[in-house]
């Protein structure tokens, strides 16, 4: 047996301790018929409970998809999508997203795209009315104002709060000051992130009742990032991948853990192999903290002391049979599933790490 400890639990005792956990049902196997079935982010479950039903009565899978997440986009309570969204290091809130539909194999995203409500939308503007895969910051903003979408502000007063006492709290060497404290801002204030908290991302695949496949991710990206900075989401076979003959798959967490793994693309290859989505994803996670380890070399941080990762990373990953699994680095997060076995509901993400 490999001294690698990556290698050593089986697929068998990875679930049996998931087993233990006992707050929310391990994900089902369904059967080898077709069926619509939903997979994604927790946060998702929102839109899913208003989309699955019209994805029962026949809605066609990229429409349900990007109804779902556009939910998220308008809600300016989540501070990782859209309106809301934590600002780049300039407070400009930059959102990256994309869309793939698997029957015509087209995809499209924009990525640092500005003041837009919808970027998803957009992307599928851009999968639908252009021949290009990918539009970035003016020009993709140009793009959706060409196609009637309005100039939103898109930078509430809470991000704005968050981002500015990042701003003011980040350096002692600038002249940056806080406000002085008080009772009620010590009680309420806002709070900043930690670095490896930063990352929040909406992504929803589906399955429709007829077998055909579409998914699509969306993001505000990394909070206080550099300007310019973009992630997986809007980038095809990292942040997002789907291929009618195998699945589809997504990602949340460190977006350049997922480009450096390619991993969306990898764990659609692997369910092709005929893997189940839950090995397909663990396998996809061990090569991450592999290629980690390497990294770590040169940037010590993204490693801790027990030789993993310092940071968090989720796949959700849909087969062409129905079959979903949704799995993190460690942990006891959750992910979003709808299907007709128990409707939309959150399920556990299986951990490959204790």
């Amino acid at each position: 047996m490999s001294n690698d400890p990556l290698l050593r639990p089986s697929r068998r005792a990875l679930l049996g301790a998931a087993s233990a956990i006992s707050f929310l049902p391990l994900a089902r196997a369904p059967s080898q018929a077709k069926r619509p079935v939903m997979v994604g982010s927790s946060n998702a479950l929102a839109g899913m409970k208003l989309t699955y039903p019209e994805l029962l009565e026949g809605a066609a899978p990229l429409d349900a998809a990007i109804e779902t997440v556009k939910i998220v986009e308008a809600d300016p309570t989540d501070h990782s999508v859209g309106l809301g969204g934590l600002p780049n290091e300039d407070g400009v809130v930059s959102l990256d997203a994309a869309c793939m539909d698997a029957v015509r194999h087209k995809s499209g995203a924009v990525a640092a795209i500005e003041n837009i409500l919808h970027p998803s939308e957009v992307a599928r503007l851009v999968m639908e009315r252009t021949d290009h895969c990918l539009i970035v910051g003016r020009g993709a903003y140009d793009f959706a104002r060409a196609h009637g979408h309005p100039h939103v502000e898109l930078l509430t007063d809470e991000a704005r709060e968050i981002w500015l006492k990042w701003k003011e709290t980040m350096s002692a060497e600038d002249d940056w000051l806080p406000p002085l404290p008080t009772p009620e801002s010590e009680k309420h204030g806002a709070r900043v992130p930690t670095r490896f908290e930063r990352h929040g991302t909406v992504h929803c695949s589906v399955l429709s009742r007829s077998g055909e496949i579409a998914c699509t991710t969306t993001t505000s990206g990394l909070a206080f990032k550099i300007p310019g900075r973009v992630g997986d989401s809007p980038i095809l076979g990292a942040g997002l991948y789907c291929d009618q003959e195998s699945g589809s798959a997504g990602a949340t967490g460190r977006g350049e853990a997922s480009i450096l793994a390619n991993g969306s693309f990898l764990l659609v290859e692997l369910m092709r192999t005929g893997m189940h989505p839950l090995d397909a994803g663990l396998e996809v996670l061990k090569r991450i903290v592999k290629q980690v380890r390497r990294q770590a070399t040169v940037q010590p941080d993204l490693m801790g002391p027990d030789g993993n990762p310092t940071f968090g990373i989720h796949y959700y990953a849909l087969d062409a049979l129905g079959r979903f699994a949704g799995v993190t680095l460690r942990g006891q997060a959750t992910f979003a599933v709808a299907d007709p076995a128990g409707g939309p509901r959150l399920e556990r993400l299986v951990p490959l790490l204790a």
